[in-house]
């Protein structure tokens, strides 16, 4: 008989996940204080192809037939494109464009080869696209941020992207603690049995505190931010943006829950104890990146 692994205690779990997120901070504060453009881009690269890596690893495991190995080629080269444009002239407007047609119209050719197999075909044309759009094109909103705002030295809106990262990895530490701790009331049992309305309660709290205080201690530090925020109402902007980033940190949480329920896995990886894998971590922020290099481009101009 095959003996089944214990399930780890609250308590250890929540070790586990305390340890692996001070040795991510760790990290995230080196390429931070470096102050150098490509060590940004190089985590930022790195994350994305293991968490694309692991993506086609979980379909896969579900049973579906995808394009792995052309996906993971086209984030690559659209990576190294995107960052090389970053730290050159600027990104072109047609760029963006060729990446998708790239994914879309790449993954149908390479089903020409396979024969149809009902709607598994379009699934997996459907799910390489998606991979790519998902994790590739969205996380790599976090590069563009580094570089949104106008300012001196190589990276003139790190403290923006470091301010969006706290936001972002605050609402889940408050869902989980708070939740963890007095969750009583489900919020999706049908997607995230775990997820409550107290969990999402202490995510918008922690989400306040994370932005409200980063604000407050480097107001200096993102100049070009602070000014946008005075002109279109100081605090309360503030605040605003920081429960903004906290409702789509949720959805991106919650997004990546429909892809591992409708797959049938618990994790994306088991890179980082008790969280998970490189998709686990950046989820929440494929939604809320983007979100945040919209804001300060249309506050920038």
């Amino acid at each position: 008989m095959t003996s089944v692994p214990a399930k780890d205690s609250k308590a250890l779990t929540f070790v586990k996940r305390t340890s692996s997120t001070l040795g991510l901070w760790a990290v995230v504060t080196l390429a931070f204080v470096s102050r150098i453009g490509w060590a940004y881009v190089a985590l930022i690269g790195l994350l994305v192809v293991l968490a694309t890596i692991e993506y086609f690893r979980m379909l896969k495991d579900g049973g579906v037939k995808g394009f792995p190995g052309y996906t993971l080629l086209l984030t690559i080269a659209y990576s190294v494109g995107l960052y090389a444009f970053l730290l050159g002239d600027g990104v072109p407007v047609w760029f963006d464009g060729l990446a998708i047609f790239a994914s879309l119209a790449g993954a149908f050719v390479l089903q020409l080869r396979r024969p149809v197999e009902g709607l598994g075909s379009i699934t997996g044309v459907a799910m390489s696209v998606l991979g790519f759009l998902y994790i590739a094109f969205f996380f790599n909103f976090g590069a563009r941020v580094v570089f949104a705002v106008p300012g001196p030295g190589e990276v003139p809106g790190a403290m923006l992207l470091l301010w969006g990262i706290a936001v972002t990895k605050f609402t889940d530490m408050g869902a989980y603690i708070v939740g963890s701790a007095i969750g009583r009331h489900k919020m999706c049992p049908h997607i995230s049995p775990g997820k409550t309305w107290q969990g999402f309660g202490g995510a918008i709290a922690f989400a306040l505190l994370a932005g409200c205080g980063l604000y407050a201690l480097f107001q200096d530090d993102m100049p070009n931010f602070s000014a946008g925020l005075h002109v279109l109402g100081g605090w309360g902007l503030v605040i605003g943006l920081s429960i903004a980033l906290a409702l789509v940190a949720v959805v991106g949480d919650l997004a990546e829950s429909v892809l591992k329920r409708s797959l049938s896995v618990k994790d994306s990886g088991q890179v980082l104890p008790g969280i998970g894998g490189a998709l686990d971590l950046i989820d929440s922020m494929c939604f809320t990146l983007p979100l945040l290099y919209f804001y300060v481009t249309w506050v920038t101009g």
